[in-house]
């Protein structure tokens, strides 16, 4: 009975300290952030604004389907709950349990320039930038667990302003003002993957698009989308 007792406590010790992991980073048109996804333990995918907004959350859709695209989800039909009125303002209406994830956010007493943002991902912290920061990065996502991000400041290339600059030990660097037109704010690289992209003296139905590089692929843990 006390080693059954033991190996239940274990099991249990393990499912209440899973993190809910930083999984990808998604971008549009080869140039413009699209969200922070995290991974639950039930596999489900949450996906949230840089500066802190739910935006969706669902399944990985099948890459076998026909009408299959990277990043794309299927709805979650488990269970999710709500935030009631008998709760704070700011958190009334907004999503308290996605599965077994649980979501708490900031509330209006604790840091007012955070109220409502999330807090809490399962047991996966979440802080932002304060409002003295730099205008580029301020209010957004600074520490996603253990995952420092930063930013690019608004003294650097207009280009790439506000966008992300590093994730963890992983550098994201954009192409500039001063490439093509139709390249402007691209993804450039990401830590050691390389970005090419087909620019205005290109073929017609090539310009813009993307000439070499893997438009889906992990990189020190974080699967990067580049639509």
């Amino acid at each position: 009975m006390k080693q059954y007792s033991l190996v239940l406590f274990t099991l249990l010790l393990s499912v209440c300290t899973h993190a809910q992991n930083l999984g990808q980073v998604r971008f549009t048109e080869g140039a413009n952030f699209s969200s922070f996804s995290f991974v639950t333990d039930q596999q489900i995918i949450i996906r949230l604004s840089d500066n802190g907004k739910l935006l969706e959350w669902g399944t990985e859709m099948d890459n076998r389907l026909f009408n299959y695209r990277p990043g794309q989800l299927e709805p979650y039909i488990g269970r999710v709950d709500y935030y009631g009125q008998e709760y704070d303002s700011v958190l009334r209406g907004k999503v308290k349990s996605i599965g077994t994830c649980f979501i708490t956010y900031y509330a209006g007493s604790e840091t007012p320039e955070k109220a409502g943002k999330i807090k809490m991902l399962g047991r996966t912290t979440l802080d932002y930038y304060d409002n003295y920061e730099n205008p580029a990065f301020k209010g957004k996502l600074k520490f996603a667990g253990g995952q420092l991000l930063s930013y690019y400041s608004s003294y650097e290339n207009e280009a790439f302003q506000g966008k992300p600059k590093s994730i963890g030990s992983t550098s994201l660097t954009y192409y500039s003002t001063f490439d093509d037109k139709l390249i402007r704010g691209k993804i450039k690289s990401i830590g050691y993957a390389n970005y090419l992209w087909y620019t205005s003296n290109s073929g017609t139905g090539y310009q813009g698009g993307l000439k070499s590089g893997i438009v889906t692929q992990m990189i020190n843990g974080i699967t990067y989308i580049i639509m």
